[in-house]
């Protein structure tokens, strides 16, 4: 079942970050789409550096749907093309829940975006990771008030202080590790620290011990260093594992394969955003679930 709107994804046979170049509002990203390309060309180089037998031993990693969310998505009008922001949030989340895997429900401006993902979250009856913006403290403690009955991690987008499509718009703020740790004291599930990517996020981790590290440079849609999320996974995942429980990383996953190699360098829970958000919005529930079905076992 086809949505109202007109969908600003380009539905390239390959979702690599070529038909969308600095297209923000909308699916692209920063720097003429360099991360958004990089993220996905990096889990082939990943594999390539394999021998035979390690790759084998990747092939046979098992993809449950624990092992899988869909990721924190707003901006359905802007970003997307619905008709109505509304529309977007409990299909989406409806076929996350349906396959179960994670659900992941995001944060944005207005204050509606974070409301139709709470409200879908509770028709579906379920819990999820919320991902909230860096605003100030004092809004921020009130979205945690809101969201925290529905949580099953709470989370801090803090990359996203600097994503150019809420410019302007709200005050975003880079989070100290005191500010975080004060936050963490607000809600008793695990945090997430969403948005790492840089030596200056890993010293933050240190100080924070978040119990999820995320790694994620939004798709490529924020200003940050250049560089993909599958070499950074590389580089740090086991280092990381001493100040947190769970890695979690997103950007460039497209096929099952995809989701077994970033497995097998050391991520515990693999997201997954824009192949699930072209499918619900062409196909409704059952595309999507079917396009989920396409990533497990």
């Amino acid at each position: 079942m086809a949505t109202n709107g007109n969908l600003k994804c380009h539905l390239c046979p390959e979702c690599n970050g070529l038909g969308c170049i600095g297209e923000l509002p909308g699916l692209g990203g920063v720097y003429d789409n360099k991360n958004f390309q990089l993220n996905c060309e990096g889990w082939q180089i990943l594999r390539n550096s394999l021998t035979s037998s390690q790759l084998e031993i990747l092939k046979n990693i098992d993809v449950s749907n624990l092992k899988l969310r869909c990721g924190p998505v707003t901006g359905a009008v802007e970003n997307i093309g619905y008709s109505k922001e509304e529309n977007f949030y409990y299909p989406y989340l409806k076929a996350a829940s349906d396959e179960k895997i994670g659900l992941c429900v995001g944060d944005g401006y207005p204050d509606e975006k974070l409301n139709f993902g709470l409200n879908a979250i509770s028709k579906i009856n379920t819990k999820a990771a919320f991902f909230l913006k860096p605003y100030p403290d004092e809004i921020l403690q009130k979205r945690i008030i809101k969201i925290r009955d529905y949580a099953q991690f709470i989370g801090f987008d803090i990359d996203s202080y600097n994503i150019l499509t809420m410019r302007k718009l709200v005050n975003l703020e880079k989070k100290t590790p005191l500010q975080l740790e004060n936050l963490r004291k607000s809600f008793d599930c695990p945090l997430v620290i969403k948005g790492i990517f840089t030596q200056e996020d890993i010293e933050l981790v240190k100080e924070v011990k978040p119990d999820v590290v995320y790694i994620s440079n939004h798709g490529g849609r924020v200003e940050t260093r250049i560089g993909s999320v599958s070499e950074f996974l590389l580089k740090n995942s086991k280092m990381l594992k001493n100040y947190c429980s769970q890695i979690w990383v997103d950007g460039g996953i497209r096929s099952k394969i995809d989701v077994q190699t970033a497995l097998y360098f050391g991520a515990d829970q693999v997201i997954i955003a824009r192949p699930f958000i072209h499918s619900v919005f062409t196909n409704g529930i059952e595309g999507m679930r079917n396009t989920i079905k396409g990533f497990l076992n």
